[in-house]
């Protein structure tokens, strides 16, 4: 699954003040979206609930392929393209009778051979050792793990437990390295934008990282939200402020980088 856009990093909305996700993916995959990521095999029935949830704009975004064979991609205005190894008379006159208009293309716009990857580095053993250098020097750190092109998930690294968490990471993730969360979460709620939207992380009582997108209409739910918070951070949500420690993606088995970031 992956996500395009340029100007705002991907995210998968959360609306802090109903305390729900906006990925569009409940019950099609676990509550914390484990076995969702590049190249992931999903069944028909679920193929088809991720295209109605594009087609609501529910916030999942994914490219539906089986190899050269079929493919199914969903743009943002909407349109459907649907690519086959062979002529689907039958399925295009049955469209036709549903009052939709089918229309031959020689490729979709959406295929992924037409963009150029943003991330090029793979997360191989000489990123891992500045990993480690890194927390030789700050003792912890944050890490973002993109396994998808629009959802995340935040682990705060430590010596000890880099090794656990480099272990459970999903296939092909993007892995972004930020500084570690700041234990003054009230000088970090203070500075957050006084117009527009971030991306604020925190670490709960019970240890667990959170996260959620707000905007400078939702800082005061937030602040009761993060209440009790042990540390946090506010990370930019445009490309271009974004500035990180480290970043790359996670090659496959025979460490060759396949992801498409």
């Amino acid at each position: 699954m992956t996500r395009r856009n340029r100007a705002l990093r991907g995210v998968a909305e959360i609306a802090i003040a109903e305390g729900r996700s906006g990925h569009g993916l409940g019950g099609l995959f676990p509550p914390d979206l484990a076995g969702c990521h590049d190249r992931a095999e999903v069944s028909l029935p679920v193929a088809l609930e991720l295209v109605r949830a594009m087609l609501r704009d529910q916030g999942a975004w994914c490219r539906l392929e089986a190899g050269d064979v079929f493919t199914v991609h969903v743009g943002w205005d909407q349109y459907v393209y649907v690519g086959s190894d062979r002529l689907c008379a039958d399925a295009v006159a049955r469209t036709r009778e549903l009052g939709l208009f089918p229309e031959p293309m020689t490729t979709s716009p959406y295929a992924a051979e037409l963009e150029e990857p943003d991330v090029t580095e793979a997360a191989d053993e000489g990123f891992w050792a500045r990993v480690r250098t890194a927390l030789a020097s700050r003792q912890t750190v944050l890490l973002e793990e993109g396994f998808v092109r629009n959802a995340a998930r935040f682990h705060r690294l430590t010596p000890e437990n880099l090794d656990a968490v480099r272990t459970g990471l999903s296939p092909r993730a993007l892995l972004t390295v930020w500084p570690g969360l700041n234990p003054d979460v009230g000088a970090v709620l203070a500075a957050l934008p006084e117009e527009g939207s971030a991306e604020f992380v925190w670490e709960a009582q019970d240890g667990t990282i959170r996260h959620a997108i707000v905007d400078d209409t939702e800082y005061q739910e937030l602040a009761a939200l993060v209440a009790g918070a042990r540390a946090a951070c506010a990370l930019p949500l445009y490309v271009d402020e974004r500035h990180p420690l480290l970043r790359a993606a996670l090659p496959d088995s025979d460490g060759v980088l396949r992801a498409r970031w």
